[in-house]
């Protein structure tokens, strides 16, 4: 029996399905990788309850702290803001949490003075830790239909601390 002998085409052919099998597989493997990756690092920046009811909030890659929360039962997004003397809320979001109208108030902002107006005694809810007698300020619009900003009319009812990388709320 005569060995078998392949043409220089089916040579080529092989060879070059070799060839990109071996790249998909390798495409496949770092997408794979580099997707796990990711989700790790999401999952690292996310907020979460110690066992003494302490929520630790890691500093995102913007800079700021964010922490899921309600407001009268209104699912808000908030940026944790210890220079705010109180929450602040869109006026749309106030009316999707169903708040009253409150005073006429003007505030100072970073962009000089502005109309608000003030409400009290609105449950907040930032994490697991709630405050139901909270100062919200409406009228300050955050930039997104669910954001607010996360003031001292609420922080003041817990201790805060912030460390290089992420901040502390503990229940007093």
């Amino acid at each position: 029996m005569a060995p078998e002998t392949r043409s220089p085409a089916s040579t080529l052919r092989r060879s070059t399905a070799a060839l990109v099998a071996f790249w998909l597989l390798l495409a496949g493997a770092l997408y794979a990788g580099f997707n796990w990756y990711e989700q790790r690092q999401r999952s690292a920046l996310e907020p979460y309850t110690q066992a003494g009811g302490e929520v630790v909030i890691p500093r995102q890659r913007d800079g700021h702290f964010y922490l899921r929360g309600e407001i009268n039962h209104q699912p808000v997004r908030f940026l944790v803001d210890t220079g705010a003397s109180a929450v602040a809320i869109s006026a749309a979001l106030a009316r999707a949490a169903q708040l009253p109208e409150g005073r006429r108030i003007t505030v100072s902002t970073a962009n000089g003075p502005r109309a608000a107006r003030l409400v009290h005694g609105v449950p907040v809810k930032a994490g697991p830790l709630v405050h139901n007698d909270t100062t919200v300020t409406i009228g300050i619009d955050i930039g997104t239909d669910d954001g607010a900003l996360l003031g001292q009319s609420f922080l003041r009812h817990f201790d805060v601390q912030i460390l290089s990388d992420r901040m502390v709320l503990r229940p007093r």
